[in-house]
């Protein structure tokens, strides 16, 4: 994030010497990202797109048994080239299926195995290896009529593009060091309904996971629109703001009571991941759509939004869709349907690479700072807010970041040290406020959000 510190005057008693010290440079390179993102490969990409379509067809109900076709090979041959890339890097990517069975729905006409596919590094900080960060893309894929699990449906960009991505960043990331712990998925039957996305989340959610942000790249092979115009130059990233509920928990109506609507996990989120991915990966833009996805559609982060947990969709600029759910065929001399010459595999590796950063610099961060309150008690035209002292030993201190009600980035910050505590001499009735937390290294958390100290 790149604001400017606001000049403070007018600071009530505290000790403001050392608290308004420039503390750690958020906006330098750390080596291990910016390698990272130099490892990222789109010919890597393109052979695992190229290995995907080639089996035809991945419908969640095809073939389980062939080796070669259907989506129960599909499944194999992903487990075992991220348990190839993880033994390659050491053994510390923990590969595994995770399967249920789908009863009989509108999408599902028999009971099916739906299996995901999940790598998971652990981190090496105690105090962070219960924060999780999850990416996905899904592999399997339909033609025109979802219920056809026979056709040929190759699925090169829906979503083969994404599933190459999140193998590409498991394999790369597998051999580095993150405090907190990384979760690479490849999950099945999202085009029945978002199904393995939400088995996968329905558990964490039992389990009580701190998932502290999820990402799905869905649609993001191509940067080429139907009018044959190229954009490979930003990525698409929709958060959701307000979620959608029957009743509004005691949350969502202390954000709409403040004015925080744009304030959700998500956007909070959506910000840190735009403010990374833009350092890391120069000229491409992320562009924040503030929408929960497309208009009235839907991905696999979609359950972790109605579960609570902050979540996020990459897609592409524009989206050309005789490349997508079409049986393969020529019309008026145009070859139609879903198929790998249509993706751009650069185009894949910088929004590979944009994931990549974005994870790496989060899960490198403190969390977020809890119980971030804004003092209510007394009419005063300073804010005074006040937050719970994270644990990690490598925490610097917090940034308080402001900006006007109007902006949708952050305008103004100020470090303010270890400081569980602090008054900025700026209105809340003018300004929108959040803390971060920010490590030794110069890694900071996504903000938290202050709710009323009464």
């Amino acid at each position: 994030m790149h604001c400017k510190p606001l000049i403070l005057t007018a600071l009530s008693v505290l000790a403001v010497a050392p608290a308004l010290a420039a503390g750690p440079d958020t906006t330098r390179h750390q080596a291990q990202i910016d390698q990272i993102v130099k490892e990222i490969s789109p010919a890597r990409i393109e052979g695992y797109i190229n290995k995907l379509v080639g089996f035809r067809t991945r419908h969640t109900m095809s073939d389980t048994v062939s080796e070669t076709e259907g989506i129960g090979a599909a499944r194999r041959w992903i487990k075992s080239e991220l348990e190839r890339c993880g033994a390659a890097q050491g053994g510390r990517l923990q590969v595994a299926f995770d399967s249920h069975i789908a009863p009989v729905s509108a999408r599902i006409s028999r009971p099916t195995e739906i299996v995901n596919v999940v790598a998971t590094l652990p981190g090496t900080q105690a105090a962070s290896v219960d924060r999780m960060y999850v990416v996905s893309g899904h592999y399997d894929s339909r033609n025109t009529d979802v219920m056809d699990a026979k056709g040929d449906a190759p699925g090169a960009n829906d979503d083969a593009s994404g599933t190459a991505a999140v193998m590409e960043m498991a394999c790369v990331m597998a051999k580095y060091k993150f405090d907190a712990t990384l979760v690479f998925m490849t999950v099945a039957a999202e085009e029945q309904g978002l199904l393995g996305a939400a088995h996968w989340a329905e558990l964490a959610k039992q389990k009580n996971l701190n998932i502290a942000g999820m990402f799905t790249n869905d649609i993001i092979g191509s940067s080429r629109d139907e009018h044959g115009k190229v954009d490979n130059t930003q990525v698409r990233l929709f958060a959701e703001g307000l979620p959608v509920q029957k009743e509004n928990s005691d949350t969502v109506r202390t954000l709409i009571q403040t004015g925080g609507e744009n304030d959700s996990l998500s956007r909070q989120l959506a910000r840190a991941v735009k403010e990374a991915g833009e350092r890391y990966v120069p000229k491409f833009k992320v562009n924040v759509i503030q929408r929960r996805d497309r208009y009235l559609r839907g991905g696999d982060h979609m359950p972790f939004l109605e579960r609570g947990y902050a979540a996020l969709r990459f897609t592409e600029p524009a989206e050309d869709f005789n490349h997508q759910h079409q049986n393969i065929r020529t019309e008026n001399g145009v070859l139609i349907g879903d198929l790998p010459q249509y993706d751009d595999f650069n185009y894949i590796a910088q929004v590979a690479r944009v994931n990549a950063a974005a994870l790496s610099s989060l899960s490198l961060a403190p969390a977020a700072p809890g119980k971030v309150q804004v003092r209510t008690a007394k009419l005063q035209n300073d804010t005074e807010l006040v937050w719970q002292a994270n644990a990690e030993p490598d925490l610097a201190g917090y940034r308080i970041v402001w900006r006007d009600t109007s902006a949708a980035e952050w305008q103004g910050s100020q470090f303010v040290g270890k400081a569980t505590e602090f008054t900025v001499p700026l209105s809340k009735d003018n300004y929108y406020f959040g803390v971060q937390a920010i490590d030794t290294e110069g890694n900071a958390s996504p903000a938290s959000y202050p709710t009323p100290l009464r």
